[in-house]
């Protein structure tokens, strides 16, 4: 049973080809993602990663990792923080912060963190529903 205040964490990484996979799937091609010699010469220095491929980890993880049996992912709120890259290690951070046991949902606190630094990537917050996993035992 889900609880308030329970935790889970997810380390990953992209590679370049995944980026560049996720441009053409998404159609968001700026160069910032794809052309390195454009992106050497912007205010980053080098390609970022899109914004939601970064956020992608929380689909994974409610989808397969955390009560994923049944989960319904109702919304999800985020800021991007600080840019992410291709080829570095991530943590995606979860901590529950509410859980309606009547309305089978639960709140929970989404963050990514580049590992190493420890700098805070992208910060936001899902609601989940789950009749099977939500439970009051």
């Amino acid at each position: 049973m889900i609880t308030a205040g329970e935790t889970f964490n997810h380390r990953f990484s992209y590679t370049q080809e995944q980026v560049n996979v996720f441009a053409q799937v998404s159609g968001d091609t700026n160069p910032l993602h794809i052309d390195e010699a454009y992106a050497k010469n912007s205010m980053f220095g080098q390609r970022i990663m899109h914004g939601y491929l970064g956020a992608c980890v929380f689909t994974k993880i409610f989808g397969t990792l955390f009560y994923a049996d049944g989960n319904v992912y109702l919304s999800q709120s985020m800021k991007f923080m600080k840019p992410m890259f291709a080829g570095r290690e991530y943590e995606a951070r979860l901590t529950v912060k509410e859980v309606n046991y009547e309305k089978n949902r639960a709140v929970i606190e989404t963050n990514i963190y580049e590992v190493g630094t420890n700098e805070l990537t992208t910060t936001g917050e899902a609601m989940l529903l789950n009749r099977q996993q939500f439970v009051n035992a």
